[in-house]
């Protein structure tokens, strides 16, 4: 028999040896919550896909926004791509699984968005091309993945790599991840706001003057059109 809250201790064993390497992503956390905020500001917007229960902490992560972490402010965009079920099922029926979420990106992604991928293995296929189809179009990729290397991390832009064996550990810092993410922006969105509505004007240096030619012009009208100064 199994003695009771083994299965306890080693989840939590495992949990906490993944906490001492989550604690270096502080800086990181904090630059993607300052730059999602000001991407979302000037009206770009995030997307977001995984697979399984990554869909769902994607989801979560897209309520968060275009709802609210703690105080009450503007309503963010961010769209959650698995959750729209008559384009995702259309898509794999008639292109593929593979597809079901590279071509959303083809669709909605605009230059300045972000798209954040999520994979706890990190080999998802269809997150890779949705990755590539980003890149494609301007997009920003982002990956939330478990342990690095892996073909995601390696197709994005940026990643934050749980360095972790368990699947179950990889998604409770994910979802430690999405609200942090959240927290890091909601603290940087007054002044991405400000700046957007206060935009600081570069004005161009003034052109340099014409030169001044001293003296008075005399065309001497003889027949050589030469023209003198006097």
């Amino acid at each position: 028999m199994m003695p009771t809250g083994s299965l306890l201790d080693t989840h939590l064993t495992n949990l906490a040896a993944a906490l001492v390497p989550y604690r270096r992503c502080e800086r990181q956390l904090a630059r993607w919550g300052a730059d999602l905020a000001h991407r979302l500001a000037a009206g770009g917007r995030l997307l977001v896909a995984g697979n399984g229960g990554s869909a769902a902490e994607a989801q979560h992560l897209t309520a968060e926004l275009v709802g609210k972490l703690h105080d009450d402010r503007q309503p963010l965009s961010a769209i959650a791509l698995h959750a729209e079920t008559s384009a995702l099922t259309a898509i794999a029926n008639d292109y593929g699984y593979a597809d079901v979420y590279a071509r959303q990106v083809r669709a909605h992604g605009r230059p300045g968005d972000v798209l954040l991928l999520l994979s706890t293995s990190g080999t998802s296929g269809n997150l890779v091309t949705a990755a590539q189809a980003a890149r494609d179009v301007g997009v920003t990729t982002w990956a939330l993945t478990g342990a690095a290397p892996n073909p995601l991390a390696d197709a994005c832009d940026d990643v934050l790599a749980v360095a972790s064996p368990d699947t179950q550990v990889v998604q409770e810092l994910h979802l430690v991840t999405s609200h942090l993410l959240c927290e890091y922006l909601e603290q940087e969105l007054p002044a991405a706001l400000a700046a957007v509505a206060h935009p600081v004007v570069v004005r161009p240096a003034p052109e340099a003057p014409a030169p001044v030619r001293a003296g008075v012009e005399v065309v001497l009208d003889g027949g050589t059109g030469q023209q003198v100064d006097a």
